[in-house]
């Protein structure tokens, strides 16, 4: 056994049977011999720049903590803003339809046939209260000066009852084209 303890800790072959087994007993002569063997020493010096280089990484670690801090919370405020223009590019979003709505084909078209029928209405109205103010037949005729106001309001509301009535058959007919720009 001997010489397998000194194939493998050829330090120690120079060691008698005694201070072998005086190493064996004694804790710090133990310790001593330990810490005298090259290898043993090889390790700790090892062990040693290890924890040099570490703590050189962990001062490094700590003088890049406050930039870190910084860039996380400009990251954070800049996350926060992107949310925030995010759900203001919805409402935005939002916005821009309902605007485009007043001008999408379909209502439009809508829009041209109510106001035709308002402006067929509006001109009938006209007719009915003049012929309503007529006084009956026979009697005094109404004055060339309200008969002409009439005529002139009656030509006009009809005018432009008819521009929309034809406007809306053309484009019934498809003969409106609507650009996008």
């Amino acid at each position: 056994m001997t010489t397998q303890l000194t194939q493998e800790f050829p330090e120690l072959s120079g060691l008698s049977r005694q201070d072998l087994e005086d190493l064996l007993l004694d804790r710090e002569y133990f310790q001593a011999v330990f810490h005298s063997l090259p290898r043993v020493k090889a390790m700790f010096e090892s062990q040693s720049e290890l924890g040099l280089a570490n703590e050189a990484i962990a001062r490094n670690n700590l003088a890049l903590q406050g930039p870190l801090y910084q860039i996380r919370a400009e990251t954070k405020e800049a996350f926060e803003h992107a949310k925030y223009l995010e759900a203001r590019w919805k409402e935005l979003e939002k916005e821009q339809k309902d605007v485009y709505q007043r001008f999408d084909p379909q209502f439009l078209h809508m829009r041209l046939r109510h106001s035709t029928t308002a402006q067929d209405e509006e001109s009938e109205a006209l007719a009915t209260a003049f012929v309503q103010q007529q006084p009956p037949t026979g009697t005094a005729t109404p004055s060339t000066q309200d008969i002409d106001s009439f005529v002139r309001e009656f030509k006009k509301s009809r005018t432009i009852y008819h521009k929309r009535a034809m406007m809306g058959e053309k484009w019934t007919h498809g003969q409106v084209m609507w650009r996008d720009d």
